[in-house]
């Protein structure tokens, strides 16, 4: 007998449905020759401290160094504290009666690094030693799914796969249990603080983003306008330089001539190149922006999707295709020539070359970029099909031509240097798709401009003093906040060295929502509006760490690439030991300084540490 053992029931039944396998039993079904069962998400975890022999919340067993790591069934709150939940319980001996009487396993959990940990823990804690194989696949479609059975991989393949996922666990255990016990013990409040090995630096960008917005001192800075007028057509020029004061700006104003003349015109035409196919990451932070989506939202409808086989794979951090799949997209795009927004731009598109620019296999991880699968949806929700049509527009502006503008510079001399520019798209090319605003043109104050010649004399309709002011950084809402954990808060926005970057991101596309909700959750964190912002405890926390390593972004970034580096073979004793030695420096110096915190509101209490 093989068993097929999947994340959750709902894929479980699918890939069964697939097989035709129809037979249901108490957490599993069979037929065909087949079992197929499954998990409900993370069954297992890192044991507690307790397990070890750590009891009680006390500064002589930090920090707390298991020899080796133990697994435990998850656990839920009851009346009697936090108990293995029965329902995990349960599967676990179903799943274990049906591993005892398989002849080969298949392993059919999500294909990725968090999907491989549910698998390995379960294969591990139930002491199995059966052979297993690995189906690794892109989307949930019948013939997806076919032809991964008929491609399965040796599970040995995903080997580092797996020391990656337990060395990810094991570091957050690691810090996140001994420096959040250190904090909150050295700090005599009776509060739990949580800290973590991703979370704090994250908390400690928001923090510092928001602290740096609310004491900007605007400067007043003054600028003079004009306004030509050609034939009828006014327009607004902008004095060269931005002055200190009333009075230097009135002076230029007072030389203002009745005319002004054309002494440059420049003119440039410019390609811009189609946005890349949509990653997670992209993909949260778009629907953030266009329908206010919190990137928890904007996964857990674009896993919807994925589980009724509409998109591909949504967990993925890559945001280019290989030439196999490239192969697929002009069918794909024909798919979408009936669709009432952008059906048009699809049928375009049938007739075109397509660009290649994100068609590059190098640069695809373990799941390529999101793509609609082509299966046809039936009457998707108002949030569903916002999202599924994200994803099918980002294709159809992806493989689109370059966007063609002519970039407009005009230099007029009355009296001053006064400067005009404007943008006028001359080819949309993949703006059409959406039509979106051009983000360039916001902060032009000319719509377009008239054509002018050098020398050309024209008369000025009207002039003005302005007075602006300097403006801080805005706060971080959650696409800026995820643009900016892709980069570990190095502020990048070309967008190929973004994705050079993503190697030393904080967290992953697959769990930085999780981290705004954590923190969320934690009463650190609070929304705003579409701001994020520190509450009280979240500052109080934030002033004791954030000279210290823990709240380093750049260190947290290094980390994850080193977890990528073990996923293609790297040394894991090495990162053990390092992480270890930074464990009790790290609990050293919260023992040390956590004396200093002061809450104004007693803290979330922690049910996990990340």
């Amino acid at each position: 007998m093989k068993v097929i053992i999947a994340e959750k029931p709902s894929v479980g039944r699918e890939i069964a449905k697939v097989f035709g396998a129809t037979t249901k039993k108490d957490g599993y079904i069979e037929g065909k020759g087949y079992t197929f069962t499954w998990a409900f998400g993370h069954l297992l975890q890192l044991a507690a401290p307790q397990e070890y022999g750590y009891y009680g919340w006390n500064v002589q067993n930090l920090p707390m160094l298991p020899q080796k790591f133990k697994l435990s069934i998850r656990k839920v709150k009851s009346k009697n504290g936090m108990v293995d939940d029965p329902g995990v319980k349960k599967q676990l001996d179903i799943i274990k009666a049906l591993f005892d009487e398989a002849t080969e396993i298949i392993v059919a959990t999500d294909a990725g690094r968090e999907g491989e940990l549910i698998f390995r823990y379960i294969y591990y804690y139930l002491k199995c030693k059966k052979p297993f194989k690995r189906l690794w696949i892109s989307s949930q479609t019948d013939a997806a799914i076919k032809e991964g059975f008929r491609n399965l991989k040796p599970g040995s393949d995903y080997d580092t796969l797996f020391n990656s996922a337990h060395c990810r666990s094991q570091s957050d255990w690691l810090v996140g249990m001994n420096a959040t016990q250190a904090l909150s013990l050295s700090s005599g409040t009776r509060s739990v603080l949580s800290l973590g090995r991703v979370q704090t630096p994250t908390l400690a960008m928001i923090c510092a983003r928001y602290l740096e917005n609310k004491n900007f001192v605007p400067q007043t800075y003054y600028q003079v306008s004009i306004q030509p007028d050609k034939d009828g057509q006014v327009f607004k020029a902008i004095s060269e330089k931005n002055f200190k004061t009333r009075e230097e700006a009135q002076a230029v104003l007072d030389m203002v001539e009745p005319t002004g003349t054309i002494t440059s015109v420049e003119a440039k035409p410019r390609k811009e190149p189609p946005p890349l196919l949509h990653d997670l990451s992209s993909l949260q932070q778009d629907a953030n922006k266009r329908k206010g989506f919190t990137a928890d939202q904007t996964l857990s409808l674009l896993q919807t999707l994925y589980e009724g086989k509409l998109v591909t794979y949504p967990r993925t951090g890559s945001r280019y295709i290989g030439d196999d799949v490239f192969a697929e997209v002009p069918a794909l795009i024909a798919k979408f020539t009936g669709h009432d927004e952008f059906g048009k731009q699809a049928i375009i598109l049938a007739d075109a070359k397509l660009n290649k620019r994100s068609v590059n296999a190098k640069k695809v991880t373990d799941h390529h970029a999101i793509l609609p699968t082509g299966e046809s949806p039936s009457q998707l929700s108002g949030d569903l099909k916002a999202v599924y049509d994200m994803v099918a527009g980002r294709m159809l502006e992806a493989f689109h031509q370059d966007c063609i503008k002519e970039i407009t510079k005009i230099t007029i001399q009355s009296g001053s240097k006064f400067m005009a520019s404007g943008t006028v798209i001359q080819t949309a090319g993949w703006r059409a798709v959406f039509n979106d605003k051009d983000e360039e043109k916001k902060d032009e104050e000319n719509a377009s401009l008239p054509k002018v010649k050098q020398d050309e004399i024209l008369p000025i309709t009207d002039k003005a003093l302005l007075e602006k002011q300097t403006k801080p950084k805005p706060l971080y809402n959650e696409a800026t906040l995820l643009k900016a954990l892709e980069t570990a808060g190095k502020e990048i926005d070309d967008e190929e060295l973004r994705q050079a970057m993503k190697d030393s991101g904080l967290g992953t596309p697959a769990t930085r929502a999780a981290m705004i909700e954590t923190l969320l959750k934690r009463n650190y964190i609070a929304r705003e509006k579409k701001n994020l912002v520190p509450t009280d405890t979240g500052l109080a926390v934030y002033e004791v760490v954030k000279n210290q390593q823990i709240a380093q972004a750049e260190l947290t970034g290094t980390w994850e690439k080193r977890l990528e580096e073990i996923r293609s073979g790297a040394s894991v004793s090495a990162f053990q030991e390092e992480i270890k030695t930074y464990t009790r420096a790290i609990t050293q110096e919260l023992l040390r300084t956590g004396k200093g915190i002061v809450l104004n509101a007693p803290a979330a209490k922690a049910e996990a540490v990340k």
